[in-house]
């Protein structure tokens, strides 16, 4: 069952919140530890600005959660998160209608999304829901100390990833 994020829902939010930051530092080849402190951060930071935020309810607890951003009538899907246990059962999915039906009241017919380019994992997923049209390239210079392990290739364009 989808549902609307309740503040009993704090530890086991911020429990996926962490386990997302460590997978996504992975894409990075980055090596992160849990950090329950930095994810009850970020969540309150969701809180605190009325993101919209649901849950994926299981028998034994979060099966998953989904926090959205809205900026003036675009939704963006700010972080999204299924346990490994409940993966591939139609729960992200489940929980990206969520998002969709947000966008679709604000008059909008799309949810954007920032994705890693590594994170094959969510370009297939959105693929599978019909998000193909690629909008925003972030493009910075390297962070101090900051070695790029790779390039990606957009267009003509090469990068340092």
């Amino acid at each position: 069952m989808i549902r609307s994020y309740k503040e009993t829902d704090w530890q086991q939010v911020v429990e996926m919140i962490a386990s997302l930051r460590v997978f996504l530092s992975k894409l990075r080849s980055e090596k992160r530890k849990l950090n329950l402190e930095a994810a009850a951060d970020e969540l309150q930071s969701y809180v605190g600005k009325s993101y919209p935020v649901f849950v994926a309810e299981s028998p034994d607890g979060l099966a998953g959660y989904l926090v959205c951003k809205i900026d003036d009538d675009v939704v963006w899907a700010e972080s999204i998160f299924v346990r490994p246990e409940y993966r591939r059962k139609g729960i992200a999915s489940s929980l990206y209608l969520e998002a969709e039906r947000l966008a679709q009241e604000l008059g909008g017919d799309t949810v954007f999304n920032w994705v890693h380019p590594n994170n094959n994992v969510s370009i297939s997923f959105l693929k599978k829901r019909g998000y193909t049209v690629l909008n925003l390239i972030e493009v910075r210079r390297p962070w101090k100390g900051e070695k790029p392990s790779t390039s990606i290739k957009v267009g003509e364009n090469e990068f340092d990833y």
